[in-house]
C-alpha cells in the first residue's frame, strides 16, 4: 500500500517513535511523506521515504494530489490542535479529499495504532476492491 505519513512541528516526535514502533508492517510498504517529517523519520529508522515538500511549502496540497489521482491508500496525519497552523485551509483540503475518495485517515495516534494493526491483518481489502473500480 502507498501510505502518506504527515506531522505538525509539535507532533513530529510522537510520529517517528510511532514509525519506530510498528517499523516492521511499515517496511512492506511505500512510505510518502512531507519533507521535514520524513527526513526526521528516515534518520531515527531504515524505512526509504518518498520525501514531499514541507507542508507549509506545499507537501500538503502535494499529498492531496495523490489522493484525488487514487494513488494514497492511506494517510496518518499527526495532528496538533492546539496551535495554529499558517497553512490551515492546505490541511483541511486534503481531510476533505481523504472523505470525498474515501482513503483511511488517521489524525492521532490511537486512530493510527488501529489502522496499522489492520493493515498487519490484511484487513484493507475494501481498498483494492475500491481502487479497482474507481479506475474503471
Amino acid at each position: 500500500m502507498n501510505i502518506a505519513l504527515i506531522a505538525h512541528d509539535n507532533k513530529k516526535v510522537d510520529l517517528v517513535n510511532f514509525m519506530i514502533a510498528y517499523e516492521p508492517i511499515f517496511k512492506n510498504h511505500s512510505l510518502f511523506s512531507t519533507g521535514t517529517t520524513g527526513k526526521r523519520i528516515m534518520d531515527e529508522t531504515k524505512l526509504e521515504i518518498h520525501r514531499l515538500m514541507s507542508g507549509p511549502l506545499g507537501g500538503d496540497q502535494q499529498i492531496g494530489s495523490m489522493v484525488a489521482e487514487n494513488r494514497i491508500d492511506l494517510v496518518i496525519f499527526f495532528r496538533d490542535p492546539l496551535t495554529a497552523q499558517p497553512h490551515e485551509p492546505d490541511i483541511i483540503a486534503l481531510l476533505r479529499l481523504c472523505d470525498v475518495y474515501n482513503i483511511p485517515l488517521a489524525t492521532n495516534a490511537a486512530t493510527a495504532e488501529l489502522l496499522v494493526r489492520a493493515l498487519e491483518k490484511g484487513d484493507f481489502a475494501w481498498r483494492e476492491i475500491v481502487s479497482s473500480n474507481h479506475n474503471k
